[in-house]
């Protein structure tokens, strides 16, 4: 069994940065990759980006391109960095573990572990 938790959820105005973190309970033996998904009130959650923990293979969604970047700093720790911050970023961010096919990689249905979420809220 895998725990995760994410920290780093604030409050901050549009062009603002955020660094979120996911610590991990477990090795990596037990995932392949962890990822970012988030969910706004009223939408369905979207996969944000995901970083393979063997290799380091990264993979950003078109809606974060360019101003977020996932990273793990070791096998238990990944992280995501928020650049120029938008209000449609709002959102409670999970993070995820699991086995995604590469074609797939933001597909909920491949990730076994959830993390709480931590909430991230951006104002105009």
């Amino acid at each position: 069994q895998v725990q995760l938790v994410e920290s780093g959820g604030d409050s901050v105005q549009a062009g603002g940065s955020l660094r979120l973190s996911c610590a991990a309970s477990a090795n990596a033996y037990n995932y392949i990759a962890v990822a970012w998904f988030r969910q706004a009130p009223g939408k369905e959650r979207e996969g944000v980006a995901v970083v393979y923990i063997t290799d380091g293979w990264k993979y950003h969604a078109a809606s974060v391109k360019g101003r977020f970047t996932i990273s793990h700093s070791t096998i238990n720790m990944v992280h995501l960095q928020m650049e120029s911050l938008e209000v449609e970023d709002t959102a409670k961010y999970y993070c995820a573990a699991g086995f995604p096919d590469r074609n797939a990689p933001l597909s909920e249905e491949l990730y076994s572990y959830w993390g709480q979420g931590t909430q991230v809220t951006v104002s105009a």
